[in-house]
């Protein structure tokens, strides 16, 4: 096996999640369960959509990156991806229990059921296939839940 340059290992910890996509049993969940405290720990609505717009950035370059390195199509222990897709699910959301319950299962299901366009997105290659089908399901996620905010009466 060929050693690894400080860059790669770099983009192994970032599609990783920091080791989280190494947990055997359910890697992506995980990262979305990461996502949720991340909500909820940053203060702010704007540095909430920084660190996202930052997030979906860095998941598009490392998980390119990390496929090639695994050499598997979308592997199991990239989860940026989902990660990036629960910080979606959640801007300009209310840090309510019931929004943050709903929206963690709400983006689990999506993701898993790939709903149009997700399903083709998922097929294209390197990283638009990888993260483009969390990015629908989080957005898809988002759109419920200003729904629900909305039909509520809540603001942020």
């Amino acid at each position: 096996m060929q050693r690894k340059s400080i860059i790669d290992k770099i983009h192994l910890l970032a599609a990783t999640l920091f080791g989280v996509g190494y947990i055997p049993l359910c890697p992506g969940t995980a990262s979305c369960v990461v996502g949720l405290f991340v909500f909820l720990f940053i203060k702010g609505e704007i540095s909430f959509l920084i660190f996202t717009i930052f997030i979906v950035i860095i998941a598009f370059i490392s998980s390119a990156k990390a496929e090639r390195i695994f050499g598997i199509k979308d592997c199991k222990f990239i989860v940026i991806d989902d990660f990036a897709g629960m910080l979606i699910t959640f801007l300009f959301i209310p840090k309510r229990i019931e929004f943050l319950i709903t929206g963690f299962f709400l983006f689990r299901m999506l993701d898993m059921l790939k709903i149009p366009p997700a399903d083709k997105i998922e097929k294209l290659p390197g990283a638009s296939g990888v993260v483009g089908d969390d990015l629908v399901a989080g957005v898809y996620a988002n759109i419920m839940l200003q729904l629900a905010k909305l039909a509520l009466k809540i603001t942020s």
